[in-house]
């Protein structure tokens, strides 16, 4: 779909809020907008002004919410904009505002004529929007309220309190007189129909987004996830991360002939892909067209994180795009994988001690544990997980012993009897395994993840496993170049930047702990449309990977980030 008039949504949402804040400023703020030829308000019965102002001031809130969605080519706002905008254009001749009128009758032609321009469905949500719409709704009132009771001080009788004021407001959004009674009962019906409006406008709103059919924001359905697993099962040696898309709480879009698919999860506006396509190479480019039509038709952000270069070559041809490289994804060959060597001291060293600390452990299939110890390890694993929220999406399955997931292997540490670590691995392919979960008991001595991660590669070649991933380090190649001789001030002031932000995301040590395994360093990268749009997409992933939450109860944003690692794991020795 080819735009005409791209600047248009954007020019129409600023004038949308723009409109808005002066209709309440106007009703909020006595003698805004006021003239000389408003004096024939005494002509006209007072309780038409008085409906009027409260009117204006519902339609400027109600405009204020909808110029975002204006900016994202939303056709539901668009249709409520043209519905507002000529309520809006008589409030305004009521009160002889001419450039009111006049500023809404030009956008509402504007909008009219540039119809195409919002064509953007209506985004995935659930029932939880009505909840933040009563609390966000719910304290703009309260302000507002306060400010239409006191913003006539001249009009109010007597010297009531700020607890007196707050209690004529809340009985006041309710339709229920307060205690606060004004000398002029023109003032009086004006701060009673705006209280009534605004309660009004927060129930109707509340109400509409409570009883709405919910649509939840990801879903795989049966059959989606059937079609994947039979994609993986043909394709799946081709990604590492390819498993990963059969997260249930993720959507997927499959080519027109369904030999290939692409998963994804909406966050914030951001159709975020993760991976590589799955299936057929060469049905990518038709499932990557799906996935932009599917973009185009909510316009959400599109964007790839964490895929391969060659399907990072794919995106940027089909879908005009640009990459940039994030990291490196560790993988290590069985095959010419040995303790052996000065490469491998400190590592052999390190397993041995734990050895001799009295570990021990077992590699095994999850089908091949019994109800019980799935059980124990479930539980144990969610203890020491880090904190309270499940991490991971690009790179974690989000489950532990699901039976649908038989071919998973599970590594886990003893010491006299009881667990103390697991490793979790998905199928990567037939011949793979690509690192899950890795956590331990805080207790437990260090070394663990290393003891576990030589084990697993040693019991590898009985399972019939050739390749194993491990986990991902973030700007790896800047780190690494930025201490060889000869680096350039750029580069090592780029480096010198990771390391600072490694006291908060270990980004230099998940990279010297992936080195311990002498890997094969595989590029990853970010596909994005344009380079503003690299912020949003950040902030999104990083809500995806659930770095940043937004709960009512907990400000979780403003807490710093724990570790960048696969599935939560415990924080990894140094």
């Amino acid at each position: 779909m080819k735009l005409s008039r791209p600047w248009v949504p954007a020019v129409a949402g600023h004038a949308s809020l723009a409109v808005g804040l002066l209709d309440i400023v106007k009703a909020v703020v006595p003698g805004v907008g006021h003239t000389r030829m408003a004096e024939w308000y005494g002509l006209l019965p007072g309780i038409v002004t008085t409906v009027a102002r409260a009117t204006s001031l519902v339609v400027g809130i109600a405009l204020v919410m909808i110029a975002h969605g204006l900016r994202r080519r939303k056709v539901r706002a668009w249709r409520a904009v043209v519905v507002l905008l000529p309520v809006n254009a008589v409030m305004g001749a009521l009160h002889l505002h001419v450039v009111t009128v006049v500023i809404c009758l030009v956008v509402l032609a504007a909008l009219v004529v540039a119809r195409g321009e919002f064509y953007a469905l209506s985004d995935p949500r659930t029932r939880w929007r009505a909840l933040g719409n009563l609390l966000v709704l719910g304290a703009l009132d309260l302000g507002l309220g306060y400010l239409i009771v006191s913003g006539r001080p001249a009009a109010v009788a007597g010297h009531p309190g700020v607890q007196a004021r707050l209690e004529h407001v809340v009985l006041g959004l309710a339709g229920i007189e307060g205690p606060v009674t004004f000398t002029s009962e023109h003032v009086s019906d004006l701060v009673y129909f705006s209280l009534v409006a605004l309660g009004t406008l927060t129930a109707v709103t509340t109400l509409y987004l409570l009883l709405r059919p919910e649509r939840p924001a990801a879903v795989l359905t049966e059959d989606d996830e059937r079609r994947l697993r039979d994609l993986l099962g043909r394709h799946g040696s081709r990604d590492s991360l390819g498993y990963f898309a059969l997260r249930r709480d993720k959507s997927v879009v499959f080519s027109p002939s369904g030999k290939a698919a692409v998963a994804y999860r909406v966050v914030s506006g951001v159709m975020l892909a993760s991976g590589d396509p799955i299936g057929d190479r060469e049905a990518w480019p038709a499932a990557i067209r799906t996935f932009m039509a599917e973009a185009r038709r909510h316009a959400w952000v599109p964007a790839v994180i964490g895929c391969g270069e060659t399907a990072g070559e794919v995106w940027t041809r089909e879908a005009g795009m640009s990459a940039l490289e994030i990291g490196d994804e560790a993988v290590v060959e069985v095959s010419g994988f040995t303790l052996e060597g000065r490469a491998m001291r400190n590592v052999r060293q390190m397993v041995n001690r734990t050895e001799r600390a009295g570990y021990t452990c077992r590699v095994r299939r999850a089908a091949d544990l019994s109800d019980d110890e799935r059980e124990r390890v479930r539980k144990a694993a969610d203890a020491w997980r880090g904190s309270q929220t499940e991490r991971g999406y690009s790179m974690a399955l989000g489950r532990f012993g699901d039976p649908s997931d038989p071919d998973c292997l599970v590594a886990t540490a003893h010491k006299d009897g009881e667990l103390k670590a697991v490793l979790h691995f998905v199928p990567w392919g037939p011949r793979g395994i690509s690192l899950d979960l890795m956590r331990r008991d805080r207790a437990a001595d260090p070394g663990l993840n290393e003891f576990l991660i030589v084990k697993t590669l040693l019991a590898a070649p009985a399972l019939g496993v050739t390749q194993v991933s491990l986990n991902f380090a973030m700007f790896r190649s800047a780190l690494a170049r930025g201490e060889r001789l000869g680096a350039g001030p750029v580069l090592r002031a780029w480096r010198a930047v990771l390391l600072f932000l490694s006291h908060w995301f270990q980004i230099e040590s998940l990279y010297r702990f992936n080195a311990k395994f002498r890997p094969i360093w595989e590029p990853r990268f970010v596909v994005y449309p344009n380079a503003r749009d690299l912020p949003r997409i950040g902030v999104s992933a990083l809500q995806a990977e659930a770095f940043l939450t937004f709960r009512l109860s907990v400000p979780r944003a403003l807490r710093l980030p724990r570790p960048l690692r696969r599935g939560g794991a415990a924080p990894l020795p140094s």
